[in-house]
C-alpha cells in the first residue's frame, strides 16, 4: 500500500518513504529543473566562498555583455543568491520546497511549461538594469526565487504555513511575511518585491485573464518543447493537457491551472 502522505508548511506532501530517504536518494527525486538550478547556485556560492569563481565575471554588466560578448553574464546573474549565510539558506530552501512543488505539482508532466514560466519571469527581470539603473542590482537569482514562492502562494492560498515555524498565516501572505522578516534583518525588500510583480504578471496573464474570459496570452513555444525533450526526456515536452486537478482559488471556487493550454 501506498505510504499516506503528510503535509509540511510549505504545502509539499511528505510521506514515510520520502522521510526515511538519505540525502543521495533525495536529491535525485528532485525534479530536473529545480535540481539544476539549486545545484549550479549552491555550487556558485560554494566557488566564490573558495577563491574560485570571480562575483565581477558573473554579475549582470550589458556592457561587458554587448561590447566584451561575455553572454554568460545573462545566466550567471540567476545563479547567485548570495554568499554562505541565512538569505543563502532561506533562497535554496524556497527552490527545494515551492520550486519542487510547483514543478512535481502544478506543472505535472509539463516540464517545458515550467521551463517556459521561469524563463519568462527572467526576461523580465534581465531588462531592468538598462529600465532602472537607479535599482543598483547586479543578481536578479533572489528575485527568481521570490516568483516561485509568489506563485505557489497563488496555487496553495488556503494552505497553513508559517515563518522559521513561530509565525502562523495561510499561504497566501506568506511572500509579504517574508518580506517583513528581510526588512527586520535590515536587507532590501526590493529583489522580492520584483520577484513578487513578475510573479504576479505570469498568474495574471495565465490564470486571472483567462478566468475572466480574456485571451490566453502565453503559450510554450515549440523550440523551448523540443529543448526540454532533447534533455530531459520524453516527459519534459509535456504539454497543458497532462490531467491535475484545478487549483482552487482563493477564497474557494476552482481556478486554472498555472501555464496550462
Amino acid at each position: 500500500p501506498a505510504a499516506r502522505p503528510s503535509w509540511t508548511s510549505s504545502g509539499a506532501p511528505v510521506t514515510t518513504d520520502t522521510m526515511s530517504q538519505s540525502p543521495g536518494d533525495w536529491y535525485k527525486s528532485l525534479p530536473p529543473v529545480c535540481r539544476a538550478w539549486g545545484t549550479a547556485c549552491v555550487l556558485t556560492t560554494v566557488g566564490v566562498q573558495l577563491g574560485v569563481l570571480d562575483l565581477r565575471a558573473l554579475y549582470l554588466d550589458f556592457p561587458s555583455v554587448f561590447k566584451r560578448f561575455q553572454i554568460w553574464r545573462l545566466l550567471t546573474n540567476f545563479c547567485f543568491v548570495g554568499g554562505f549565510g541565512f538569505p543563502f539558506v532561506m533562497r535554496i530552501m524556497m527552490i527545494a520546497r515551492y520550486g519542487v512543488f510547483l514543478e512535481q505539482h502544478t506543472f505535472a508532466g509539463r516540464t517545458a511549461d515550467f521551463v517556459w514560466m521561469v524563463l519568462l519571469g527572467a526576461f523580465a527581470l534581465l531588462p531592468l538594469p538598462l529600465i532602472a539603473p537607479a535599482l543598483g542590482l547586479p543578481f536578479f537569482a533572489g528575485s527568481l526565487v521570490f516568483m516561485l514562492l509568489y506563485l505557489w502562494s497563488r496555487e496553495n492560498p488556503n494552505a497553513n504555513t508559517s515563518i522559521m515555524g513561530m509565525i502562523k498565516m495561510k499561504a497566501f501572505y506568506l511572500p509579504w511575511g517574508m518580506m517583513a522578516l528581510e526588512a527586520l534583518m535590515g536587507g532590501s525588500v526590493v529583489p522580492d518585491l520584483l520577484g513578487v510583480v513578475v510573479g504576479h504578471l505570469y498568474y495574471f496573464l495565465t490564470v486571472l485573464h483567462p478566468r475572466a474570459g480574456g485571451a490566453r496570452l502565453i503559450s510554450t513555444p515549440a523550440w523551448v518543447r523540443t529543448a526540454c525533450v532533447a534533455l530531459f526526456g520524453g516527459a519534459g515536452g509535456g504539454g497543458g493537457d497532462a490531467p491535475r486537478a484545478p487549483a482552487r482559488a482563493f477564497g474557494g471556487g476552482r481556478g486554472r491551472r498555472l501555464g496550462s493550454e
